[in-house]
């Protein structure tokens, strides 16, 4: 019982830390953005740029986060680093500002998941569904920001005060949870330095991929969403909507981990998603948008998952390396992919280019993925995948 009260206390721990680190520090931008555009004067085009510069800090940090050692004292810093942005956010009005404050959020955000990832699984191998609840703090982060924002817009409240909402509430579950994540924690289990593993190629650009192709929606949904429906009680939920979808996902994969592998769940993942970023290409108004909520909401935090697991399969003790490598992949898609959405928006007037753009790279990346480089059988024969032998 106090080894099953122990695993509990870890994932609720890494449920919030991912809440907040990810939620808010990463996503909270989303939601925030049809407000800012309202009170602010922040033009879609300015809005895709401060997303960019959130998303370059997420490179700078996963680029950083392996010279750490300590994962518990990382994890504290960079949760402490997410709340006070998040409440300048609402102090300053300058875009110059806001942009250093997105960066900084940005790569505490990338501390805080490579951390709480190297802090939690470990703790977790032998409680698979426990390990999905940990990653499902990410999806009740989103719901979380999206549902205050969504309420504090039916009351007409200024982006300024929704920000020290959020502000105030990344300070209070770093404070609920500051004692759980130990100081002394390790993140590395050594500085070996084997060379580059051919295998390690199709997972990094594939999550590069995956960075491009899900970062357009997440940043732009409930713009989308607001210009079906002026009502903010109704385009504001298609974000909470997203991250329900997230939050889910992620503790059913878990429960079925047993009998699909890690990678072939990443590839269906990463497939779903790629008809989500697609949908509003095809059905157009709002069930075109809510299509693409439940669809990329649903997958992107099961691709995370399951792809860091599969880097630990892969890698073994260089789990670390490839997982920083994945991750600074994904944080370049990041990138590209607000800045490709907003000279695609100026260029062509909309978003469809951008759309059709990472629905196809999400696809194509799907069969990088179902091939293994040192087996002609590929993939679907990987039998102790499969059997979870080796699963976490």
């Amino acid at each position: 019982m106090q080894i099953y009260s122990g695993a509990v206390k870890v994932a609720l721990a890494g449920l919030a830390a991912l809440a907040v680190a990810m939620g808010i520090g990463r996503f909270a931008f989303t939601p925030m953005l049809p407000m800012m555009q309202a009170d602010s004067g922040l033009s879609l085009i300015a809005g895709g740029w401060l997303a960019a510069a959130n998303y370059l800090g997420y490179l700078f940090g996963a680029l950083s986060a392996g010279f750490f050692r300590r994962s518990g004292r990382v994890i504290r810093v960079g949760l402490l680093v997410i709340a006070g942005t998040t409440l300048a956010m609402g102090i300053t009005h300058q875009p110059a500002v806001w942009a250093a404050l997105r960066l900084a959020a940005g790569m505490a955000s990338a501390w805080v998941l490579v951390h709480v990832s190297a802090w939690c699984l470990p703790r977790l191998m032998a409680r698979r569904t426990l390990a999905g609840a940990v990653y499902a703090g990410v999806g009740v982060g989103i719901v979380v920001a999206g549902a205050l924002c969504a309420a504090l817009m039916a009351w007409r409240a200024a982006s300024s005060e929704a920000w020290i909402v959020l502000g105030a509430v990344s300070l209070l579950a770093t404070l609920l949870i500051w004692n759980v994540f130990s100081p002394s924690g390790s993140a590395g289990r050594g500085r070996e330095t084997r060379e580059w593993n051919a295998q390690w190629w199709p997972l990094v650009l594939c999550y590069g991929a995956f960075g491009f192709g899900y970062i357009i929606p997440a940043t732009f949904l409930p713009v989308m969403a607001r210009g079906e429906l002026a009502d903010p009680a109704l385009f504001g939920w298609a974000w909470p909507a997203f991250g329900a979808a997230a939050a889910a996902s992620t503790v059913l994969t878990a429960m079925y981990s047993n009998h699909v592998s890690h990678r072939l769940s990443w590839a269906l993942a990463q497939l779903v998603m790629a008809l989500g970023v697609g949908a509003p290409l095809a059905v157009h108004g709002l069930a075109g948008i809510l299509i693409a909520a439940l669809c990329v909401g649903g997958s992107f935090m099961v691709v995370t998952m399951t792809g860091l697991q599969e880097a630990l399969q892969v890698a073994g003790a260089q789990a670390a390396r490839l997982m920083a490598a994945m991750t600074a992949a994904f944080a370049t898609g990041q990138i590209l992919g607000p800045v490709v959405a907003s000279l695609l928006i100026e260029a062509r007037g909309g978003l469809s280019g951008a759309l059709l753009a990472g629905c196809l790279l999400l696809a194509m990346s799907v069969f990088a993925l179902l091939l293994k480089t040192d087996s002609p059988q590929g993939l679907l024969l990987r039998e102790r995948t499969i059997t979870g032998r080796h699963g976490v």
